[in-house]
């Protein structure tokens, strides 16, 4: 404005500021951002200034040392020289000189990922939404596949890193998916990497058959080094959030059963997705072709079914008839489930895998025939718990118990259980409770022998509460 022509007056009032200080900035020749003085003195004394040495000693010998900690030292080093209040003055100056004079950070290089040359998975616990079937908690883990380059993503239920499970999530993505990237990366998955199994590359040898099938090159991250999967990492993270959102906006993490929470997921996935198609039409276009056939998944193993008419499989315990006593049998080991085949039969389609390590799965119909004829063999039975199909089985067991051949009771209302309908057994067992009847074999019989319509749910009423009950306590605490 001054260049302008006007006076010294009118450009320090349009400019809005004082005449003066219009004066001082013109005869400088300088803009004020210019005018600035570093702020580079202390305000107020450095009470850490003494003991300072000492602690950049401390700090070039452990670097990891927190402020923290050292604060909490030299309290007890110095009784009464350092207040509470002074902890944030040590942790200024200590983020001062680690940027300054600290041991050098962990750096981390963006890459670029060229379309159809890599995926990457990994399992993640879905624990922590809590989600509920029918109103019974549903732990389990979600498989997670990833394209790097574009974000594309799907996923499955699991409930174990077992090489069954991570056989099925990666055939499931790549099926999805439509083609084969050039490579796949995983962590250091037990069922993917393990030198000690002679695999190819330090592979598992059915992890390198199967990248064989689909012509796939492993690629797994270095132990202890989780970001160097972090396309998949950082995927585990952004959908489990994007979950809890829609699982917040839904109202209620309770589904009526497993497939109704799978279409949940794969809805989510699929809008996830919606924004990603342009780069994963280019993606998919540098795609191989899948094979012509999936990777059988399932593990074949061969058993011995020991005098308990159990098998061992995978370090877990299961129950199988007991005709198969002393035979061996061929198990077929899925990620969910386990089938027993003997003479080229199946004798048992599905049985449940259980998760984790000595665990086991006893049906109470593969032994009960023999159990009965054994009845004082029950009481003391490693695998007794397993023994109560339903709660009121259970219950029916401790009211049978206090009685004489109690046990030879209950044991022949689980043979009818077995050979009858589990289902009407519990029924009926249900209907004696509520009627405050005798717990026997006989009445439980002859319930289920006649078929009786089952009667209705006890209705409980709960009379309203009057809350001047309330007012009187209170009054006569404050009188």
């Amino acid at each position: 404005m001054l260049q302008d022509g006007k006076t010294l007056a009118d450009a320090a009032m349009l400019a809005g500021m004082d005449e003066k200080t219009a004066r001082k900035y013109r005869d400088s020749g300088t803009v004020p951002s210019e005018s600035r003085r570093p702020h580079t003195w202390r305000t107020r004394p450095d009470p850490f200034e003494d003991v300072w040495p000492e602690i950049e000693a401390l700090l070039t010998e452990s670097p990891a040392l927190q402020a923290k900690t050292l604060f909490e030292h030299f309290q007890r080093l110095y009784p009464g020289r350092f207040a509470d209040g002074q902890l944030r003055t040590l942790q200024r100056r200590i983020k001062r000189w680690r940027a300054l004079q600290g041991p050098p950070r962990e750096v981390f290089f963006p890459q670029i990922h060229p379309p159809g040359e890599l995926g990457a998975s990994d399992f993640t616990s879905m624990n922590s939404l809590m989600v509920t079937l029918a109103g019974a908690p549903f732990p389990h883990l979600f498989y997670h596949f990833v394209l790097t380059c574009s974000n594309w993503e799907t996923g499955s239920i699991a409930f174990s890193e077992s090489f069954e499970a991570l056989s099925e999530g990666l055939q499931n993505a790549l099926q999805a998916l439509g083609g084969v990237p050039k490579a796949h990366r995983t962590d250091q998955l037990t069922a993917a990497v393990q030198n000690d199994l002679g695999g190819r590359d330090g592979f598992t040898r059915r992890y390198a058959a199967l990248l064989a099938h689909y012509g796939l090159k492993g690629r797994p991250t270095q132990p202890r080094s989780p970001h160097e999967n972090g396309d998949a990492e950082q995927s585990h993270r952004r959908f489990k959030e994007a979950v809890e959102q829609e699982l917040l906006l839904r109202g209620s993490r309770d589904f009526s059963s497993r497939a109704e929470y799978e279409r949940f997921l794969a809805t989510l996935l699929e809008r996830r997705n919606a924004g990603r198609r342009e780069l994963f039409d280019q993606e998919r276009r540098c795609l191989s072709p899948l094979p012509a056939r999936r990777l059988e998944s399932a593990r074949t193993l061969s058993c011995r079914v020991t005098k308990w008419s159990t098998i061992y499989v995978s370090r877990n315990t299961y129950s199988v008839p007991s005709r198969l006593v002393g035979e061996k049998v061929e198990v077929r080991l899925g990620s969910e489930s386990l089938a027993v085949w003997y003479g080229g039969e199946c004798v048992e389609p599905s049985i449940p895998r259980t998760r984790g390590e000595k665990r086991f799965v006893i049906n109470y119909r593969h032994v009960i025939d023999w159990l009965v004829r054994k009845p004082g063999a029950f009481e003391n039975y490693r695998w007794r718990e397993e023994l109560y199909p339903t709660t009121r089985f259970r219950m029916a067991y401790d009211a049978l118990a206090a009685t004489e051949r109690g046990a030879k009771q209950y044991l022949r209302i689980l043979e009818l259980a077995a050979r009858e309908n589990e289902s009407a057994v519990d029924e009926a067992l249900r209907c004696l409770f509520d009627a405050e009847e005798e717990i026997s074999f006989e009445a439980v019989e002859a319930r289920v022998r006649n078929g009786a319509a089952p009667e209705g749910p006890r209705v409980v009423e709960v009379a309203p509460v009057s809350l001047t009950s309330y007012d009187g306590l209170l009054a006569e605490v404050y009188v």
